[in-house]
C-alpha cells in the first residue's frame, strides 16, 4: 500500500521536527511546548492511521462487508 509508505515518511519527518525543537537551546521550555503540541497531536493521528492501514492490509474486508476496524481498535 502506497499510503502506508507516505504515513511512515510523514512520521519520520515529524520525529525530526520534534528532535530539532528539543535541541534548540534558544527556545524556552514554554516555547518548545507550544511548538511541539500540534506536532505531537499530528503524530498521534498518523500513528493511529498507520495502525489502521496495516490492520486493513493484513485483514482485508470481504466484499460488501464493513471493514471492522472499530472492533480492532483499543481506545486510549
Amino acid at each position: 500500500m502506497e499510503s502506508i509508505k507516505y504515513v511512515q515518511q510523514a512520521l519520520a519527518h515529524l520525529d525530526k521536527e520534534v528532535e530539532t525543537t528539543l535541541l534548540d537551546i534558544k527556545l524556552s521550555l514554554k516555547e518548545k511546548d507550544n511548538i511541539m503540541l500540534p506536532i505531537l497531536r499530528q503524530q498521534k493521528v498518523l500513528k493511529q492511521t498507520l495502525d489502521d492501514l496495516v490492520y486493513l492490509k493484513e485483514h482485508p474486508p470481504t466484499p460488501n462487508q464493513p471493514c471492522g476496524i472499530s472492533k480492532y481498535r483499543e481506545d486510549k
